[in-house]
């Protein structure tokens, strides 16, 4: 069976970070390009067997059913849903930066990071 991939405004605006730090503050574009591709790529591969990845240990987020993987230095936090077919994509961040601080700012229970918004189904 084939999911659903979606990104949530806060993972969209994850991944244009990570370009543009990369490629405007450290005045790399063709690594910034190809960080991003690798990870969109391995986004792209929750669509088969989204649930091989492991549940996040802290709570709220492991009762929630939060996943997440690493790509390179980065880690992927989506959020399954099994009754929608869908797989969210919750948040992108560094791996060194304080992910349960930024795990705190998003919304508790199954709509966390909001709106998928228009057209953004993977």
């Amino acid at each position: 069976m084939s999911w659903n991939v979606v990104y949530t405004a806060e993972a969209r605006r994850d991944l244009r970070d990570i370009y543009e730090y990369i490629s405007f503050d450290l005045l790399v574009p063709e690594t910034a390009v190809g960080q991003t591709q690798r990870i969109m790529k391995a986004i792209r591969t929750l669509g088969e067997m989204p649930m091989r990845f492991r549940l996040y240990e802290e709570e709220p987020w492991h009762s929630a059913g939060l996943r997440f993987f690493s790509v390179d230095n980065y880690i992927v936090f989506y959020l399954p849903d099994e009754i929608e077919n869908t797989v969210g994509i919750v948040r992108i961040m560094y791996g060194d930066r304080d992910i349960r601080r930024q795990l705190s700012g998003i919304n508790s229970g199954k709509n966390w990071g909001g709106d998928y918004g228009d057209g953004n189904r993977k």
